[in-house]
């Protein structure tokens, strides 16, 4: 996003320049803007600021509503499925012809309800560390226990 002081000066140095001869598409240009953006800044009477943050949106049609949200962590936390990922609960649910959900829903609102880390019995993953290596300037400097001969 451009502020609108920045967008102030690029159509001043636009209006200057056009006011000297250049056409306002190569200025546009030279100011890497596109010609129809400057239109668009212009229209009216006075500089207009993004809209964009302001905008008002409507919510997607396909959005779980609450219920199905609830249903998802309900089923979640029943005791067959508290120790599985949402990658092996929904096929296993599938396989019983229930469908709730997506896998990648399952994931969204487990992460939104600070459920997703790790299920079940398996350890956590841990962080190794890369092994040290070594760097041989010369021959015979640097000897592994698997090196053939």
């Amino acid at each position: 996003m451009i502020s609108l002081s920045d967008r102030r000066k690029t159509v001043e140095l636009i209006t200057e320049a056009t006011g000297v001869g250049v056409s306002a598409e190569k200025a546009c240009e030279e100011l890497e803007i596109s010609l129809r953006t400057y239109q668009r800044w212009t229209a009216g009477s006075c500089i207009k600021a993004d809209g964009r943050p302001h905008a008002q949106r409507r919510e997607p049609s396909n959005k779980l509503k609450a219920q199905e949200r609830d249903n998802i962590l309900e089923i979640c936390n029943q005791e067959a499925y508290r120790s599985l990922p949402p990658s092996h609960i929904v096929p296993a649910l599938a396989d019983k012809a229930i469908y709730i959900a997506s896998e990648a829903s399952f994931y969204r609102v487990l992460k939104a309800a600070g459920q997703l880390q790790q299920r079940g019995k398996a350890q956590a993953p841990r962080k190794v560390s890369k092994p040290k290596g070594y760097k041989a300037t010369r021959a015979n400097q640097v000897w592994s226990w698997d090196s053939v001969p």
